[in-house]
């Protein structure tokens, strides 16, 4: 369908609710900013809940309750060999005093270390443990091997524990066979095995406990990272997309001043009818560079009136575009075959973009006499987009180290999965074509 300048796109423009695109395009910008502040609560929460858990599992638990949270661990660990010695001390004979308080000290003694080498104190117990079978004595002492057991299983392996509960399994069989009251072997033997069992689980849950808490730990502090690389590049996102938007209005509307003012000094003497027509139409491209200023602002700044009262630029706006640079003096044909109603505001928007800066472009570097062509192709799945000038190759130079021009407009296509194509045509002239996706992957990637 081809559609001219006197009004066929404004009117299919006005069947459309004036705010429908700045409506849209809120919504998803909005949808953005809950998908951040929801990643940015699980990561707070998660850092809470790792910090409470970890002081909770720091805290001793000792009848001593808040005294205990002052005394280092090997004072706590110092306690019950000190009991051990003084129950010697207090229970045995005198003759007896020397062989079982040497015993005893070689059981306990070691559990003052046993949480910086809770295997070589485990071996030390079992070896005290072992001499002191061999000398038939029997000591309440023999608990410390309960007590390295669990140290051993909460500080080491799967495989450290399994061979610390069978040494000390083993041990248990000896006792009973040397110990037990003839006829009463099993309940002795299965009660001291329940004790061994339990002390195993205790140490395993407790350096599952741990493993837990530390990847809890590492899992809050990674998501707080990642939520700082989101936050950096959603500000850094932010920033190119104003840069691109800001690049795009003032050089589009200052190189139409430009041209419209040096029309009207050339015209000054000869026409001045037609100077006043340019210094006014320099004048309501002045105002509409500041309304559109002001408009993209206004997605920042959701207290923005004038903003409101404009839709954003689309495929409809793309008429007026071409009667302004006719006025500035590049004579422009457009073409738009297809309806728009469907097309996203953000789509559009990239379209009318494109086309903006592929004007400015040739608006700035070709003589004057050059002719431009705009056709846009929409269908439910894509719309493509087709610039096209008779000027004078070699084509300008639209590459900057800034990253604006050609490039900014790869941005924006590659934004909807379109590649663009720029440079110059068989017959002469310059031309920009591209097509964007509408469908999932396009939408996923905008």
């Amino acid at each position: 369908m081809m559609l001219n300048r006197q009004g066929r796109v404004m009117t299919e423009a006005a069947a459309e609710p004036g705010n429908a695109h700045r409506v849209r395009y809120r919504g998803w910008a909005q949808a953005r900013v809950r998908d951040r502040v929801r990643w940015a609560g699980t990561a707070s929460r998660l850092t809470r809940y790792a910090d409470l858990a970890s002081a909770r599992a720091a805290r001793p638990v000792t009848a001593a309750g808040r005294w205990g949270s002052r005394l280092p661990p090997m004072a706590w660990d110092s306690l019950l060999p000190t009991l051990l010695l003084l129950n010697v001390v207090t229970t045995r004979a005198l003759q007896e005093l020397p062989t079982a308080g040497a015993l005893t000290a070689a059981l306990a003694l070691p559990l003052v270390w046993r949480r910086r080498a809770p295997l070589t104190v485990f071996g030390a117990v079992t070896a005290a443990a072992f001499v002191q079978w061999l000398m038939d004595v029997q000591l309440p002492a023999d608990i410390a091997l309960l007590v390295a057991l669990y140290t051993a299983a909460a500080n080491s392996g799967r495989r450290g524990t399994l061979v610390a509960g069978a040494v000390v399994e083993a041990g248990v069989l000896l006792a009973c066979l040397r110990w037990a009251t003839e006829g009463a072997f099993l309940t002795p033997f299965v009660a001291v095995t329940a004790m061994a069992v339990a002390s195993a689980v205790l140490g395993v849950n407790v350096r599952t406990t741990r493993a837990y808490l530390a990847a809890l730990e590492e899992r809050a502090a990674r998501l707080e990272h990642e939520q700082e690389q989101q936050a950096r590049l959603a500000v850094a996102e932010e920033r190119t997309r104003i840069t691109r938007e800001m690049h795009d209005i003032v050089t589009h509307n200052l190189s139409v001043m430009v041209a419209l003012t040096d029309a009207a000094v050339y015209a000054q003497h000869r026409s001045p009818d037609k100077t006043t027509a340019a210094m006014l139409q320099v004048s309501e491209t002045g105002r509409q560079a500041l309304t559109d200023m002001r408009r993209s602002l206004g997605i920042l700044r959701t207290d923005e009136p004038d903003a409101e009262r404009h839709p954003l630029p689309g495929i409809a706006q793309l008429e007026t575009l071409a009667d302004q640079m006719c006025a500035a003096g590049l004579p422009t044909r457009l073409d738009v075959h297809g309806g728009h109603t469907h097309v996203p505001a953000t789509a559009q928007l990239t379209v009318y973009r494109l086309v903006q800066e592929a004007l400015t472009n040739t608006l700035k570097h070709t003589p004057i006499g050059t002719h431009a062509k705009v056709r846009i192709r929409c269908s439910t799945e894509a719309v493509t987009v087709d610039v096209t000038d008779s000027g004078p190759c070699p084509p300008p130079p639209a590459a900057t180290p800034s990253g604006h021009g050609i490039p900014g407009m790869r941005e924006r296509s590659a934004a909807y999965g379109g590649t663009l194509q720029a440079g110059p045509l068989p017959g002469g002239g310059w031309g920009v074509r591209t097509r964007l996706l509408l469908g999932s992957s396009g939408a996923a990637s905008a």
